[in-house]
């Protein structure tokens, strides 16, 4: 909250932004004086630990499998939406002639 004496910055410390004068909080990321440019804070992410561990393709295969369709779809159902699209594409370039 405001009236603790700290100014607000003319850009914001978190993500660079300029912010308005007497801005509550950046709009670009949510940082505020409270939670994301108050006193001893020197950037960062604003209420995330940061967590160095973090494996990105790890986190890929396990949201969304690493076969060659979505995750959760059976064999027949892939099979019939790839001979539909067959099927579309094949009545668009007969229909072009």
């Amino acid at each position: 909250m405001r009236g603790r004496g700290s100014e607000t910055p003319e850009v914001c410390p978190v993500c660079g932004e300029a912010l308005p004068p007497c801005a509550r909080m950046c709009r670009a990321c949510g940082a505020d004086e409270e939670h994301g440019w108050g006193g001893d804070d020197t950037g960062g992410s604003v209420g995330f630990p940061e967590d160095d561990d973090f494996d990105y393709d790890e986190f890929v295969e396990r949201e969304f499998g690493g076969g060659g369709r979505p995750a959760g779809m059976s064999t027949g159902v892939w099979i019939v939406l790839v001979l539909l699209l067959l099927a579309f594409l094949g009545g668009f370039v007969i229909s072009r002639f």
